[in-house]
C-alpha cells in the first residue's frame, strides 16, 4: 500500500476503498462456499475441527516453556501436545476438558458425571469408594498393572486365546495391537493403530466400520450409533446406540461354522460389527456358543444357559416384556440395523441384551466393571426398576 492506494500484480493501481470492497467480497464468498459445503456434506461438520495448536506443537516449547499438556520436555510423535492418556486422562475435574475450541472426552477425572465408557480413575482411588484393580482394565502407566490376574477372564478355549499369551493385563494399552481402539494388527503399537482416524473422525450413524475413522468410538469394526457428547447429559431419548444379535454364535479362528475375529487384511474385528463380538476378542468363552475347544454359554441359544448371554433378543414376553423404556443404565442393543437416532423405545423380542447392558468399558466403582452394585441386586429385596431388575421385572 503506497499513500492510500495498493499496488495488485502487473503494477495496476487501486483505492484502498476499492481493495477492500474486493477483500470483503471474497470473504463472504468464501463463508457462503464453506456453508454451502457444510450443509451438502453431513458427514463434513463431524470431522476434527477447531484450531491446530489445541492438539498439536511444532517445537514443544512457548516462551520456552513446554507445550504438552503435562508440562513434559519430552515431545510426542506426530507433534502431538499428548500421547493418548496425555489428551484424554488428564486427572482433572471434568469428565470434557476444553482445549482452545476442542473438545476432549476424559477416562480420568474427578467430574461428578461419567461418559459411557466410565472412568479408570476408580481403580487407583482417585474417585469413588476405594482402590481396586477389580473395578476395571488396567492400563499399566496410567492404573498400575493388575495384581490379580494376568490372562483376561473368559479367554475362548483356543492357544495363546486363554492364557495371556498375546494380550494381558501388563501389556493391555489403549490402542494397537494389544489395545482396543484403532486397528489391531500383529506388531501395531498404540500410536500406528490410531493413525489419522481423529482427522477423519465421524459421528452419529456409523453403520460402515471399514476403518477405524467410521467405526463406533474408533473400535475397528464395530457399528453404532455415536451420541455427540459421549453421554455426558445422557437420558433415555439421548444416549449411545448398540448393534447386536438376535441369537449369539460360535466364536473362534477359523472352521466350520465357528466364525472368526481374525480378518484377512485388518487384523481383529468382529465378524457381525456387535459391541459384545469385540468384547469376545478377548473374552470370547463368556460370549461364544459351544465349541469343540470352549463351553461358551451353552449348546445352544436358549435357557438354561451356563453363563449369561450376549446378543441375545430379550424375549416378548414373561417379565422381559416390561422392559419399554430405554434405561441408560442397562442399554440394549439394537438388531434391526444402526438407527439414524438414539430412541427412548425398547422393543422386546428385537431388542438384545449385550455386554454393556451389565458393564462399561473403561471401569466402574463397582467390581467387574458393573453399572451397579451387584450385592445389593437381592430378589423380591424390594429395589425395583434398577441394574438386573430392569429386564428381570419381576423377581425384585
Amino acid at each position: 500500500m503506497i499513500n492510500g492506494t495498493t499496488r495488485e500484480r502487473g503494477g495496476a493501481m487501486q483505492t484502498q476503498d476499492n481493495y477492500w470492497k474486493r477483500k470483503t467480497t471474497f470473504y463472504k464468498f468464501g463463508l457462503l462456499v464453506t456453508f454451502v459445503g457444510l450443509f451438502l456434506s453431513p458427514d463434513a461438520q463431524a470431522l476434527m475441527t477447531g484450531n491446530c495448536a489445541d492438539c498439536h506443537t511444532m517445537h514443544n516449547s512457548q516462551d520456552g516453556q513446554p507445550m504438552n499438556f503435562d508440562s513434559s520436555a519430552i515431545p510426542n510423535d506426530n507433534l502431538t501436545r499428548g500421547s493418548c492418556l496425555g489428551c484424554h486422562a488428564q486427572a482433572g475435574s471434568s469428565a470434557i476438558e476444553i482445549i482452545g475450541t476442542s473438545r476432549l472426552p476424559q477416562v480420568y477425572h474427578t467430574g461428578g458425571t461419567d461418559l459411557a465408557a466410565g472412568n479408570f480413575a476408580y481403580i487407583t482411588g482417585f474417585k469413588g469408594g476405594g482402590a481396586s484393580d477389580r473395578k476395571g482394565h488396567n492400563i499399566g502407566p496410567l492404573t498400575g498393572t493388575d495384581a490379580v490376574l494376568y490372562a483376561p477372564p473368559g479367554g475362548i478355549g483356543q492357544a495363546f486365546h486363554d492364557n495371556g499369551y498375546i494380550v494381558n493385563t501388563d501389556n493391555l494399552t489403549c490402542a494397537g495391537t494389544n489395545g482396543c481402539h484403532g486397528y489391531r494388527f500383529a506388531g501395531d503399537a498404540s500410536k500406528e493403530g490410531i493413525r489419522g482416524a481423529h482427522h477423519k473422525n465421524l459421528d452419529g450413524k456409523m453403520d460402515i466400520a471399514d476403518e477405524p475413522a467410521n467405526s463406533y468410538r474408533f473400535l475397528f469394526g464395530v457399528m453404532g450409533y455415536e451420541n455427540v457428547d459421549w453421554e455426558e447429559n445422557a437420558s433415555a431419548s439421548v444416549h449411545n446406540e448398540y448393534l447386536a444379535l438376535t441369537a449369539p454364535v460360535a466364536l473362534g479362528c477359523s472352521g466350520g461354522s465357528v466364525l472368526s475375529c481374525h480378518s484377512a487384511t485388518n487384523g481383529i474385528e468382529p465378524p457381525d460389527g456387535t459391541m459384545s463380538q469385540y468384547c469376545a476378542s478377548c473374552h470370547g468363552n463368556f460370549h461364544t456358543l459351544e465349541t469343540s475347544t470352549s463351553d461358551g454359554i451353552g449348546a445352544v441359544a436358549a435357557s438354561p444357559f451356563i453363563r449369561h448371554p450376549t446378543d441375545l433378543a430379550l424375549p416378548s414376553s414373561g417379565e422381559y416384556a416390561a422392559y419399554t423404556n430405554y434405561d441408560v443404565g442397562s442399554p440394549i442393543g439394537r438388531t434391526t440395523g444402526v438407527p439414524d437416532a438414539s430412541s427412548a423405545v425398547v422393543t422386546p423380542g428385537s431388542d438384545a441384551v449385550m455386554c454393556l447392558s451389565c458393564h462399561v468399558s473403561h471401569a466402574s466403582d463397582y467390581p467387574s466393571m458393573l453399572r451397579w452394585d451387584y450385592s445389593t441386586m437381592i430378589a423380591d429385596g424390594g429395589v425395583g426398576g434398577t441394574g438386573c431388575f430392569v429386564c428381570h421385572t419381576t423377581k425384585d
